[in-house]
């Protein structure tokens, strides 16, 4: 069931990070890549029979043990890569390969290989849902083996392993010290089945800046699971050497020279979905772990990468359509970082932020109609239609609503297909990886970034629940405008909580303090929902007499149900005003 955008995050557990000591590079690995270090498939090699799956399409995260060191006749290692892909249409593909960037800075023509990958899992699905892949793929006379575990909460990293092994078969006690010790029992008890092929042909070249070297891989092929396919069109961009800036600024000049679409989505995530035949989740963010002692600018990374990687995660199911979800936390993804954004301006002023936050206000202004029709499509209208079965009208309504809601839609993906966008993520994940307000900031707030994060935190938190309250006072007797004042400013603050109430010691007072306020920010966003609904209704007119009558009958019922509303709203609000607020003991 749709929420509407006032309704709190579902608590999930964190996901396995896979990074062990951040000294070790060799260790840390990107989201949505492939190895480079294997040869070209031998032609004819037969695939594993793959069957279908069903499969939780937004799986828990277990947190993977520790990693130990292998016994000396394992042959596995960690492999380290930093990585962004790029989605093209396939008959682009050469295009791209004779881009501007390319041309003039590739050592050669690079080499061609052809890859063929078997993904496993148990029937249940089971390393799924911990958010962990196993696969083999063929390397010449060679089969390398690969798990892989999802990012904590980075768009570019995650824990990834490999190990030699005699056919396309896993061997999956190679696979045992990367498993957490509570799956260990349960796959050895179910045997591991293929679920999907990937049969991909690359071309990969060198390219030199001079602000590093970066390795730019050219696929194209399929992942087939059972009779499903789909087709892979998309280029890697791999750090080989350098800064990380360096395949921010080769896939900037990429979009200029043709359209393409950062994402993250791994080719096992679109053979999972493909292999259940559903469409691409869209997750919730996950809950932000931030120590108590982190400087200002640690927090900033933290707090933009996560915002960064919940946009990015949402993508797919946005332009993918079938599961409003996905433009419903593409919007939330999207205020999460401009409350960072706007988090940032109190810390000095920084000459890009303005830029950053109009372009995410622009993609999310044309998201909005979409999320508004879905919540009156999926949530208002049957709802009230069930309550009133003597009504007639519904039916007619509902087919005058789908059309506005296709015309939302087809805008949406206007946006999420123009240059525009791309070039804007393009900037953000450069910005961020970067850090790019190091060189923003005035020289004279440099020095505020070394700061400990929870002063500025208490400050900030502080400032903004005086504001919320202040535009409550006299709660009771507000307007419909007075109310819709509070519930910004208490939707700011709730973000801003999201952010920063993880850096304060008290744990049991801000999570009592994060509930009231997530209540209070529902009750609101359901004061909301009717306001958008009046809106709707309005725009539609009287096309015929029976939608008309249904519509009339909507507005009487949701003004009868104000009256209700209303009063749940003040006990909620009288709730939060009374919580004790968690950084009032700080210091």
């Amino acid at each position: 069931m749709l929420k509407s955008d006032a309704t709190p995050a579902r608590k999930t557990p964190g996901a396995p990070d896979g990074n062990p000591d951040p000294k070790d590079r060799k260790k840390t690995q990107v989201v949505a890549g492939f190895l480079r270090q294997i040869d070209p498939a031998e032609p004819g090699v037969e695939a594993a029979t793959v069957e279908g799956a069903v499969i939780d399409p937004t799986p828990p995260q277990i947190t993977p043990p520790a990693l130990e060191p292998l016994e000396p006749n394992v042959a596995a290692r960690p492999a380290g890569e930093i990585e962004l892909k790029l989605l093209v249409d396939a008959d682009r593909m050469a295009h791209f390969a004779a881009a501007p960037v390319i041309a003039a800075n590739a050592r050669n023509k690079g080499t061609r290989k052809h890859l063929k990958s078997v993904y496993y899992d148990t029937p249940e699905r089971a390393l799924r849902r911990a958010g962990l892949s196993l696969r083999v793929r063929q390397s010449g006379a060679r089969f390398v083996q690969t798990v892989k575990a999802d990012a904590a909460d980075d768009p570019l990293r995650r824990g990834e392993w490999e190990a030699s092994v005699p056919s396309l078969a896993p061997d999956l006690a190679l696979a045992m010290p990367f498993i957490p010790e509570k799956l260990r029992a349960q796959l050895e008890a179910q045997p591991l089945e293929a679920v999907f092929t990937a049969d991909v042909h690359r071309h990969a070249r060198m390219i030199d800046l001079p602000s590093g070297t970066v390795e730019i891989a050219f696929d194209q092929g399929a992942l087939t699971s059972g009779d499903r396919s789909v087709a892979v069109s998309e280029i890697e961009l791999e750090l080989k050497s350098g800064s990380a800036s360096t395949i921010y600024e080769i896939a900037l000049r990429l979009a200029e020279h043709s359209a393409v679409k950062p994402s993250i989505r791994s080719k096992s995530a679109r053979g999972f979905d493909l292999a259940a035949d559903k469409p691409p989740s869209a997750r919730r963010p996950r809950k932000l772990q931030l120590d108590p002692a982190v400087t200002l600018d640690e927090a900033f990374a933290t707090i933009l990468r996560s915002c960064f990687l919940h946009l990015l995660q949402s993508l797919p199911a946005a332009e993918d359509g079938r599961n409003p979800e996905g433009v419903h936390q593409l919007r939330v993804s999207l205020r999460r970082l401009r409350s960072a954004l706007d988090l940032m301006r109190s810390a000095g002023a920084l000459s890009n932020l303005d830029a950053l936050r109009s372009e995410a206000r622009w993609l999310a202004q044309d998201l909005s109609a979409a999320r508004d029709w879905d919540v009156f499509q999926l949530e208002t209208l049957p709802a009230i239609a069930s309550a009133c079965p003597s009504v007639a009208g519904f039916d007619a309504l509902g087919r005058v609503a789908a059309r506005r809601q296709s015309d939302a839609y087809r805008k949406a993906h206007q946006a999420l297909d123009d240059r525009r966008c791309a070039v804007f993520l393009i900037n953000l994940g450069g910005w961020i990886e970067t850090r790019g307000w190091r060189n923003d900031v005035a020289p004279e707030d440099l020095g505020r970034l070394a700061e400990p994060a929870v002063n500025f935190a208490e400050c900030v938190l502080s400032e903004q629940h005086a504001k919320v309250l202040k535009r409550g006072r006299r709660f009771k007797s507000l307007d419909v405008d007075g109310v819709h004042r509070v519930r910004l400013a208490t939707k700011r603050l709730r973000y801003l909580g999201e952010f920063l109430l993880p850096l304060f010691d008290d744990r049991k007072s801000s999570r009592k303090f994060a509930r009231r306020l997530a209540g209070l920010q529902e009750e609101l966003g359901a004061f909301n929902d009717m306001a958008v609904t009046a809106s709707l209704l309005d725009g539609l007119g009287s096309e015929d007499r029976d939608s008309a009558i249904a519509a009339a009958a909507i507005t009487g019922w949701q003004a009868r149900a104000s009256i209700g509303a209303h009063r749940s709203l003040l006990g909620s609000w009288r709730d939060f005003t009374a919580a004790r607020v968690p950084w009032s003991a700080q210091g």
